[in-house]
């Protein structure tokens, strides 16, 4: 485990343990005890089982009680189903924004886009996650919909794991800069319809992508 000194500690355990998960040194189904994790960092077992906690929230573990925790395995199914709830939700969200936003909304869109193409370029998975994050939220707010903004922010976190190893696929971050740009010029032309149909294929293909890429895994693991 490779932790960052400028986070907590709790922090740099949960930082650590979900790279490793997302680039596969950690396989779906394998244990991780406290016990162990403490001895190997030095560390007490406090932040440890507070960053299991987190990683569960996130869908990267699943906690047993009294004994560690184990990588949680991502079937087609929750892949699909997440997918498809939210394309549904950010579509319709991007239907009733291109009714209202502002050109300063246009032009904060593009600016967090052109940092989103600098992150693509340096491959930097988990700054372009985040930023992506208030690429999406920037949109959305337009729509004027608090509890479509909570009820989404709730899911995306849930399955915050799908995202990030989403976003990994090899190439989807400039793909993404350039369906984003595809959604700017419908909400600048304020077609809803338009902006809807971007919206869904954009997070439909993430899911597809995401889905070929986990089976792969899977077919890999069962040849060994």
């Amino acid at each position: 485990m490779r932790l960052k000194k400028h986070q907590t500690l709790r922090e740099q355990i949960v930082s650590s343990l979900r790279d490793s998960i997302i680039k596969g040194e950690l396989n779906p189904g394998q244990k991780l005890t406290e016990p162990e994790l403490a001895e190997k960092l030095g560390i007490s077992r406090t932040p440890i089982r507070e960053a299991f906690r987190q990683l569960e929230s996130e869908g990267f573990l699943t906690v047993i009680p009294r004994r560690g925790a184990v990588v949680s395995k991502i079937t087609r199914k929750e892949i699909d189903d997440f997918y498809e709830l939210k394309s549904l939700l950010e579509g319709y969200a991007a239907r009733i924004a291109a009714e209202k936003i502002t050109e300063k909304g246009i032009e904060k869109l593009r600016k967090i886009n052109e940092q989103l193409a600098v992150l693509a370029e340096k491959g930097d998975v988990e700054s372009f996650f985040w930023k992506n994050d208030e690429f999406h939220n920037t949109f959305i707010s337009y729509c004027g919909n608090e509890k479509l903004l909570e009820f989404r922010e709730h899911m995306v976190q849930r399955f915050m794991r799908f995202r990030l190893q989403a976003l990994s696929v090899p190439g989807r971050l400039m793909d993404s800069v350039r369906q984003h740009r595809t959604i700017i010029r419908a909400l600048a032309r304020k077609d809803g319809r338009l902006a809807e149909a971007v919206v869904l294929e954009h997070a439909l293909l993430s899911g597809e992508e995401l889905a070929v890429r986990v089976e792969q895994e899977v077919k890999k693991q069962t040849a060994l």
